[in-house]
């Protein structure tokens, strides 16, 4: 992955020092053939002395790099190498080869890197740390500005990245730091250059770590977004506006549209009913705002009922099995069928259209589709809290389309893991019990080769019996409204 604003060659102007360790003559005559054309013994002997040379001139250049803050580059050195490739280049009256040079080059290179693998410090530079120490030492609030998860939590994540391997302290960047760089482009939306300067490093070096903690928390995916628990949710088990008639219910589906940037011929696939580009993403979430299922990557054009054909009918995308009886809340999008309950047609659904004078339900199909809105509500919330602690979301990153991709697995990991480890975490507390209203897409039909007559007749019975239920409970007790 690289970013689009990513300077390849990174470091000091005076990287050209790897070569001017060595004099420069002016070569000799075309004529004196004999002193030019050695053999391979000669060669390979000024070769080796070559590298010794230019090994010393890397140490004392790694000494003064860990002294200055600067960084090398062997990019750079290769660059200059091929800018040279057609000078007369001697070194002690032997010419060395393009190749030969580029040997050079790289063993220079692995002497640096080895001589600063070597060093003891976990950290090579306090002037790189001091932004990661600064933010972990910080006020709290700072911390989760920054990081958008408290310090624990941070520290937890660190630790088990560490533990089980998915990533590594390298010489100059700990794990903490490799992971304050993904959270901080996340959470920030920022480019490669701002991020350069803030944790002062080259651009290579923020893009590899980047994609490196990208890899390892999408890798806890199937750990993290687990299938829901079958016993009825606390959220519904404690509500008498909710239980039992919601009792077998264990989430929620629904579709979010996310900007993308994607090349110039699949624009039009990948443009949404408003004109913009973007990406649809399948999700499944609990009423305690976890996400159970997630599936991106979608063209923006795709409805929300094709995707879930397609997840359904695909058992590789390993969407979790409904138990039988158990079923999610969908949207207008689908239709009802087994395992998913949608509400009613041409019936008073949206919050705000109960307010005023006319808050009161008028019949058991609009009491149903009002606690149905209430209910699936958290899937939007959850929706909204993904995109507010990764404002990446909001906007079409510049990456390639696989990216974009897995960020969007990756801000849902991340979701989960933080649900989890601290239970009052600001934004949790913040959306938690926040309404969403969103307006149903008159356009967004169902599909009507999704279901069968048979598990048609089943779902709109079971949804007619619990309408039925609400509604002559709601007759008796007022107070339940």
């Amino acid at each position: 992955m690289t970013y689009a604003d990513e300077d390849g060659s990174s470091g000091s102007g005076d990287d050209a020092i790897m070569l001017d360790g060595h004099k420069r003559h002016a070569g000799v005559p075309s004529g004196s053939g004999g002193s030019r054309k050695r053999g391979r013994k000669a060669a390979g002997s000024a070769i080796v002395d070559a590298m010794l040379e230019i090994a010393a001139a890397s140490k004392m250049r790694a000494n003064a790099i860990m002294k200055s803050e600067d960084r090398f580059s062997i990019s750079k050195c290769i660059k200059l190498l091929d800018e040279t490739q057609d000078d007369p280049i001697s070194m002690e009256d032997i010419d060395l080869e393009l190749d030969e040079m580029e040997l050079v080059a790289a063993a220079a290179g692995h002497y640096y890197y080895s001589c600063l693998t070597k060093q003891p410090s976990r950290c090579l530079s306090p002037r790189r740390c001091e932004f990661v120490s600064e933010v972990l030492n910080g006020h709290d609030d700072y911390c989760r500005e920054m990081l958008r998860m408290d310090k624990h939590v941070f520290h937890k994540l660190c630790d088990i990245l560490r533990q089980r391997a998915m990533l590594r302290d390298t010489a100059g960047v700990m794990i903490e730091e490799q992971l304050a760089i993904f959270l901080n482009i996340v959470g920030h939306n920022e480019r490669n250059r701002v991020i350069q300067e803030r944790f002062q490093h080259s651009g290579e070096t923020i893009s590899r770590h980047f994609n490196n903690v990208l890899k390892a928390i999408k890798s806890l995916s199937r750990e993290v977004l687990k299938p829901p628990e079958l016993t009825t949710p606390p959220e519904i088990l404690n509500s008498a506006r909710f239980y039992p008639y919601f009792k077998d219910c264990i989430g929620i589906i629904d579709g979010i549209s996310i900007p993308a940037h994607v090349p110039a011929k699949d624009q039009s696939r990948f443009r949404n009913k408003k004109g913009i580009l973007s990406q649809n993403v399948l999700a499944a979430c609990t009423f305690d705002l976890q996400f159970i299922f997630i599936y991106p990557g979608w063209e923006g054009s795709v409805t929300d009922s094709h995707m879930l054909r397609a997840v359904l009918h695909n058992p590789d995308q390993n969407f979790p099995q409904i138990p039988e009886g158990k079923y999610y809340l969908v949207d207008s999008g689908y239709l009802n069928t087994g395992g998913f309950i949608a509400p009613f047609e041409g019936v008073r659904y949206q919050q705000y259209e109960f307010k005023g004078a006319n808050q009161l339900p008028r019949n058991s199909k609009e009491l149903f589709n009002h606690r149905h809105c209430f209910l699936r509500n958290a899937i939007l919330r959850s929706f909204n809290l993904l995109k507010a602690r990764f404002p990446i979301l909001k906007l079409a990153p510049q990456y390639s389309f696989q990216i974009q991709r897995d960020i969007v697995i990756a801000g849902c990991v991340l979701h989960n893991f933080i649900r989890r480890e601290e239970r009052n975490d600001w934004l949790f507390d913040s959306f938690g019990a926040a309404s969403v209203d969103e307006l149903s897409d008159p356009d967004e039909l169902p599909d009507v080769q999704f279901l069968s007559s048979m598990q048609e007749q089943f779902s709109y019975s079971l949804r007619d019996s619990i309408a039925a239920a609400m509604w002559d409970d709601f007759l008796n007790k007022w107070n339940e409204w």
